[in-house]
């Protein structure tokens, strides 16, 4: 596999695993990336994401199942969310410890589950996204008003979307929040 030839190419150590979870892929590679650095397995960590359209058979079942932007934009936490716009991509991360110590910004804790059941096979559940998040902050022990940022992964739909906030809230609004400087941004870079 690619990922083998890679990690021997650039002299990389430690595990070298592909994830194809579909939209989840690059979350569970950083999810994975994250667990070897604590348990000192590698340092540095690369993670790299990887999405390439071979066949356009699947765009059209995507748009007549009605998970594609009919405007051809995602408008992720919107009022205009109507589905997400289809792309290519690639993009890499390296997580180096050293560097997250002096830098300061740091990643503690992370966590990967499949939702179960829910309201439809795309369909988010939000009881089992606020477990997550729960089980996430239980596991780096910090406080849910500690918390600055999440990166979801909201598609642009807006059953979707609301679900995947409302678990956010539930999870991580639990405190108030007094200044602007303890405000939690939810986005959705992918």
């Amino acid at each position: 596999l690619l990922v083998g030839r890679l990690s021997y190419t650039l002299g990389l150590q430690g595990p070298s695993i592909p994830y194809d979870t579909a939209c989840s892929s690059s979350l569970s590679a950083l999810h994975a990336a994250l667990s070897a650095l604590q348990r000192h397995e590698t340092d540095p960590a690369l993670v790299l994401g990887v999405n390439v359209m071979c066949d356009s058979q699947m765009s059209r079942v995507f748009a007549a199942s009605g998970m594609t932007s009919l405007s051809g934009k995602s408008y992720t936490f919107d009022a205009r969310a109507d589905g997400y716009a289809r792309g290519e991509a690639c993009c890499c991360a390296v997580h180096e410890l050293q560097r997250e110590k002096a830098s300061g910004v740091r990643c503690v804790a992370g966590g990967v589950r499949q939702d179960g059941r829910s309201a439809s096979l795309t369909a988010p559940n939000g009881r089992a996204q606020q477990l997550l998040l729960r089980a996430v902050l239980d596991d780096a022990a910090v406080a849910s008003a500690q918390v600055r940022l999440v990166e979801s992964a909201a598609n642009g739909s807006a059953m979707g979307d609301s679900i995947e906030a409302g678990a956010v809230a539930a999870a991580l609004l639990t405190q108030p929040r007094t200044s602007q400087s303890d405000a939690l941004v939810i986005g959705s870079v992918k």
